[in-house]
């Protein structure tokens, strides 16, 4: 199947499923030509950064040494603006520039013979764990592929049971024969993928929050599949774009529009309304309901830690060179430090400065109903030490990735918070972040909450 993420393919109607295997045996068989030339891009550039690393930091010590000599010792050390203190004809510099040379001509070398390997007629069907994959390797990197035109990078699509949708009318009434005028998308979270929302359902059991609305309330459930490593804002930019294609191509006419989301797809799904409004595009005034799962409205914690890593390693002159390292982490992680919605919240401040939450305070979307549900790990006790495990739950447990606070919208500058009225407002006790995309309760409490609504 030519997937999102495999450009200039039409779509599929093969089922996901485990393709042949791949020659040699020496990969795992449900990789594509094109994921193996990907990930050989990347392999070149990692070894280079390495080995930038590596000069860096003996260009540190160099510079440290020679310090104390003045002009002296200055004379041992590449003083160029930016350099990394390595003098590029000494030994030293001949040789991490030797390493850099033939790391760049094996690569090339290698990405033109995969090249000529990954034709059209190459393309598999996709699988689970390939999905995975790419969907953890956008998320840590994802705007990195963007840039540099990776074959492993995602492109947002609508899908349905892993296959894009094609926006035509036509297209649509052949792949959702039973299509509903009530839509409800749904969005993943941070490195993960439209397959997750269904992948732990246990068998005879809960089938996946999607599938329950479908049943019990006439949903046609449709599931976003996008780069998570982008920033906030661009998804949201193109998810605005995208709805207003979906409703213009939908088969029948749209009664109502739900967004459901997880983690970080609620700030995109927050980003797009805002986006959409000052675009003039029609479809927000169709949109009845906006559900968000452990959405990090006012950031997560393990950002500002990373973060404050990064100052920690920067501030030394031989440490300086590994805070590189961290700031691999792509721009849809940064925006979680505080929770970017909009591209002013960060085009003229540095990704990995630590700095005060500056963002553009913007409100949930007027005249739509939006609920929020928020989990703790931490079960519900008694004792001495419950006011303790209360605050710790609040500000730091939360669901062992976004604090309590930060999915309730609460923020400690009251233009900040996000107006959520009790009635809209659950807690899920003894429940991580992952569980909020499986567990019977919540789907329960959306059945709740979307039902009224759609009553009302």
């Amino acid at each position: 199947m030519p997937t999102p993420e495999q450009p200039g393919g039409a779509p599929s109607s093969a089922p996901l499923s485990a393709p042949p295997s791949f020659p040699g045996g020496l990969l795992p068989t449900w990789l594509h030509v094109s994921d193996i030339q990907g990930l050989a891009q990347l392999a070149t550039q990692a070894t280079l950064g390495v080995t930038g690393l590596a000069e860096s930091v003996q260009g540190n010590v160099y510079k440290a040494v020679a310090k104390p000599f003045g002009p002296l010792g200055a004379k041992f050390i590449d003083r160029m603006p930016g350099g990394s203190g390595v003098r590029a004809r000494g030994i030293t510099g001949l040789v991490y520039g030797g390493i850099k040379g033939v790391t760049r001509l094996a690569g090339g070398a290698a990405n033109a013979l995969l090249s000529r390997a990954a034709t059209p007629a190459d393309q598999r069907p996709s699988t689970p764990q390939r999905e995975a994959m790419l969907s953890a390797l956008n998320g840590v990197l994802g705007d990195r592929l963007q840039e540099t035109a990776n074959p492993l990078a995602i492109s947002m699509r609508l899908r349905c049971a892993g296959l894009p949708l094609l926006l035509e009318p036509q297209a649509l009434a052949g792949r959702l024969p039973g299509a509903s005028g009530k839509l409800l998308v749904m969005l993943h979270g941070l490195c993960m993928n439209d397959l997750q929302w269904n992948s732990h359902a246990p068998a005879g059991g809960h089938s996946g929050h999607g599938e329950q609305l479908a049943r019990e309330l006439g949903y046609t459930p449709l599931y976003l599949h996008y780069n998570t490593g982008l920033h906030t804002s661009d998804n949201g930019e193109q998810l605005a774009g995208l709805l207003q294609q979906l409703v213009k191509a939908w088969p029948r006419p749209v009664e109502d529009i739900t967004l459901l989301t997880h983690s970080m797809g609620g700030l995109v799904a927050r980003s797009a309304c805002h986006q959409a409004a000052a675009a003039g595009y029609s479809w927000p005034a169709q949109l009845k309901a906006l559900v968000f799962l452990g959405t990090p409205h006012h950031g997560a914690p393990l950002e500002r830690l990373g973060s404050w890593v990064d100052g920690v390693l920067g501030g030394n002159i031989v440490t300086k060179p590994f805070a590189k390292i961290g700031q691999l982490r792509s721009a849809g992680i940064t925006d979680l430090r505080h929770g970017n919605l909009l591209r002013a919240d960060w085009h003229d401040a540095g990704r990995f400065e630590r700095g005060p939450d500056t963002r553009q305070p913007v409100p949930l979307p007027a005249g739509v109903a939006c609920y929020t549900v928020a989990a703790t790990t931490l079960a519900p006790g008694k004792g001495p030490m419950v006011a303790v495990r209360e605050a710790l739950a609040r500000k730091m447990v939360g669901d062992g990735l976004v604090s309590l606070d930060s999915a309730l919208g609460l923020h400690a500058e009251p233009g900040r918070c996000l107006a959520f009225p009790p009635e809209n407002q659950w807690i899920a006790q003894g429940m991580n972040h992952m569980e909020l995309l499986r567990r019977a309760e919540v789907a329960r409490q959306l059945v709740r909450w979307l039902g009224a609504s759609s009553s009302a």
